[in-house]
């Protein structure tokens, strides 16, 4: 088994779709080890997307996370990471494919409902950043 993390993001918890979300997750596959609902601060949202410090939308991005509640989640699954970039689709709706997370959901390329880490490596860095060992251990 894979694990990979997402975020649904502050536009998917305003808009009232994170069950919405979540079940498009679950009937693709993924089974949910942790959840939580949480609040980035400025500095918490700068530090976990830090890797985009040098890009013009860092800013945009830093403020846009940091302004309300959004769900991280680890998910598993065999080759969970692939599959769910898959499954959310292209970081602007407008490209990605019918069906896909982002196509239902996203309203444009910065409000684009979700976020999924990019490899196995990165999944297990950013899961640790939101939560503890005991937190996301599997207990079924």
């Amino acid at each position: 088994m894979e694990r990979t993390l997402t975020i649904l993001k502050p536009d998917c918890v305003r808009k009232q779709v994170i069950g919405a979300v979540i079940d498009k997750m679950e009937k693709a596959g993924f089974r949910i080890v942790a959840m939580k609902k949480t609040r980035l601060t400025p500095e918490t949202a700068g530090e976990f997307y830090a890797v985009h410090r040098e890009r013009p939308f860092f800013g945009e991005l830093v403020e846009f996370m940091s302004s309300g509640p959004c769900v991280p989640m680890i998910l598993e699954k065999e080759n969970a990471v692939a599959d769910f970039r898959t499954l959310i689709g292209a970081t602007d709706p407008a490209e990605a494919a019918d069906g896909t997370i982002r196509k239902l959901f996203a309203d444009s390329k910065g409000e684009n409902i979700v976020h999924g880490s990019d490899s196995a490596e990165n999944a297990a860095a950013e899961a640790a950043f939101f939560f503890s060992t005991e937190e996301s251990v599997r207990v079924n």
